[in-house]
């Protein structure tokens, strides 16, 4: 039966659905983007994930969370509830841990992970998130979406899918955490307004997302080896290396040296 029901993706190679089945993923963030790559990940085959999200699902998620019903907004469900749910009806003997809550406050369960993906509101947590795998030489694929409009231009709707591989270009080699947008964005804090997200945009990051870790753990492709940075534009419907990605230093990144991994430590001066 496991065989017949994985044969369509037999092409990873012969042991990739053992790689599949025990590698430990990290979510952080189930909301629109997060909730798609939880689905994708029971759908491939993944059983032992770590949820996090301090969030419960409301009427205005609807149009995004995936496995979110009307019900589970009516009763002010838990995002985590909802993950669950959908993991267990597509694997029974998934081995979750959920955390109903911010990361930052219980990070323990993300140091065991083989990869994390992140799916989360602004670009400081990504950058202290990006922290955290890097101190435990976890992988971290980052995706996020935004929409800008200007006068009476058509709104853009743009879209990143991005990997911070340890011993790799890390978020700021890329450009992509840059201290004046970091500044820009604490200069805004409290004041941002909604987030404009759509279901369909946040499935093509998701899926690009999924395929990437697939990559990453199989090695399906055999190509896999340099960093990953992808711009998504939602006008056009185009996903492809971001401009930036050609600029990116070689060789180690300057900001996650080698040595600094595992829990900081301490010294009395």
């Amino acid at each position: 039966m496991r065989n017949e029901r994985y044969s369509r993706q037999s092409f990873l190679g012969p042991n990739a659905q053992g790689v599949i089945e025990r590698a430990r993923v990290g979510v952080v963030g189930l909301g629109g983007g997060g909730s798609h790559v939880v689905q994708q990940l029971a759908h491939v085959g993944f059983r032992n994930l770590v949820l996090y999200d301090p969030d419960l699902v409301e009427y205005s998620n609807l149009n995004r969370l995936v496995g979110a019903s009307l019900r589970d907004s009516e009763k002010r469900a838990t995002k985590i509830e909802v993950a669950r749910r959908l993991v267990e009806s597509l694997q029974p003997e998934a081995m979750l841990v959920t955390v109903k809550g911010r990361w930052q406050v219980e990070p323990g369960p993300l140091r065991g992970c083989d990869l994390v993906f992140g799916a989360v509101d602004g670009l400081n947590e990504r950058g202290e998130l990006e922290i955290c795998a890097r101190r435990f030489m976890t992988p971290y694929i980052d995706i996020g979406l935004g929409v800008k409009a200007s006068g009476r231009e058509a709104p853009r709707l743009t879209g990143q899918v991005v990997l911070s591989m340890p011993g790799s270009p890390c978020f700021r080699c890329l450009g992509f955490l840059r201290e004046e947008d970091l500044a820009e964005e604490a200069a805004l804090y409290g004041d941002a307004g909604p987030r404009p997200q759509v279901v369909w945009a946040n499935g093509v990051l998701a899926s690009t997302a999924v395929g990437l870790a697939v990559d990453l753990l199989t090695d399906w492709t055999l190509s896999r080896r340099g960093p990953v940075y992808l711009s998504y534009d939602g006008n056009t419907g185009v996903v492809a290396p971001h401009p930036r990605l050609a600029y990116a230093p070689k060789g180690a990144c300057p900001h996650f040296p080698p040595d600094d991994v595992g829990d900081p430590s301490f010294i009395s001066l």
